[in-house]
C-alpha cells in the first residue's frame, strides 16, 4: 500500500467490505471521545488522547486493532474469540466487528490515558 497522509485517505483505499468496517472503529473513536486527534502513525491510523489511545489497520487476512498491552490484559476474556499479542487484536475479515467490544477497549483506553495525563 502507497503511503498516505491521512485517514480518508486511508479509508477510501480499502476495499468497500473492509472500508466499512474501519469506518466503523473510526466512528466509535470519535462518537466515546470528543475532541481526539486524528493522524496517521506507522502508516495506519491512529489516534490520541492525552497520548497514544489507539491505531488500525487492514491487511489481507485481518483488520488490526493496536490498543496497548494493558488493554490486551484488562480484556483477556473477552478476546479469548480472537488472536491477540501483546497490544495486538486480530479481527477476521469477513466476520462481523464486535463493535461492544471496541468500545469498551476505547473507553478504557480513555480512562487508562486520563489517569495518566492527572498524575503528571
Amino acid at each position: 500500500m502507497k503511503k498516505v497522509k491521512d485517514v480518508a485517505t486511508y479509508l477510501a483505499m480499502q476495499p468497500p467490505p473492509i472500508r466499512a468496517q474501519l469506518a466503523a472503529i473510526r466512528k466509535i473513536v470519535f462518537q466515546m471521545i470528543p475532541g481526539v486527534e486524528e493522524k496517521i502513525g506507522y502508516g495506519m491510523p491512529a489516534y490520541a488522547y492525552h497520548g497514544v489511545l489507539l491505531y488500525f489497520a487492514a491487511t489481507q487476512k485481518h483488520i488490526g486493532l493496536y490498543a496497548m498491552p494493558a488493554a490486551i490484559r484488562a480484556f483477556s476474556e473477552e478476546l479469548k474469540p480472537y488472536d491477540t499479542s501483546k497490544g495486538t487484536i486480530r479481527f477476521p475479515l469477513g466476520k462481523r466487528l464486535p463493535t461492544q467490544l471496541i468500545r469498551n477497549i476505547v473507553k478504557f483506553r480513555k480512562q487508562q490515558n486520563e489517569e495518566r495525563a492527572a498524575a503528571r
